[in-house]
């Protein structure tokens, strides 16, 4: 999550949203089925990357959005995600996701998405534009949980499954 970019409005939301998701799909659909499962260097398929978007917009929406436990969005034990571990946490929904098939990672992934754009598209951009946490000091709002976990998060793993391509 970075604080470098704030959307100015709604509108520049859904669309840096939408531009990172077609560049994310126009990646994949460039894929053969052997490519789509074929591991890089640190074990993780290009279908592994795209589980792995998946389970992070279940995230938000489930746990930034919904306010859900994390353990139960991530339906992991609450000992594996107590402490935002992201070194414990993606291994685990690594294991979580291996097995599937690259159809179904993709199917699930696209209907995900057009879940995490219903439930943003619901939303007033004052309403992601309050805190995320009551707690924070920094009074951080939602929007920048959004942004990592769709903006940001689509692009850093586009870039990894592109690098792999060529």
């Amino acid at each position: 999550m970075t604080e470098e970019w704030i959307p100015g409005n709604k509108q520049e939301l859904m669309d840096a949203i939408e531009r990172e998701w077609t560049l994310l799909q126009a990646a994949a659909s460039k894929l053969s089925e052997e490519q789509m499962t074929a591991p890089d260097e640190g074990g993780w398929s290009p279908k592994d990357n795209l589980a792995h978007l998946t389970e992070w917009m279940k995230v938000l929406v489930g746990y930034h959005l919904d306010r859900r436990p994390s353990h139960e969005v991530l339906g992991l034990s609450p000992q594996e995600v107590d402490a935002w571990d992201f070194n414990v946490i993606n291994p685990l929904l690594f294991e979580k996701n291996r097995r599937r098939s690259a159809h179904d990672v993709l199917g699930e992934m696209r209907v995900m998405y057009d879940h995490v754009v219903e439930r943003l598209n619901a939303m007033s951009y004052e309403d992601l534009m309050q805190p995320r946490h009551d707690a924070d000091p920094q009074r951080r709002p939602l929007v920048l949980w959004v942004l990592g976990n769709t903006v940001e998060h689509f692009a850093e793993h586009r870039e990894t499954i592109e690098k792999n391509l060529g």
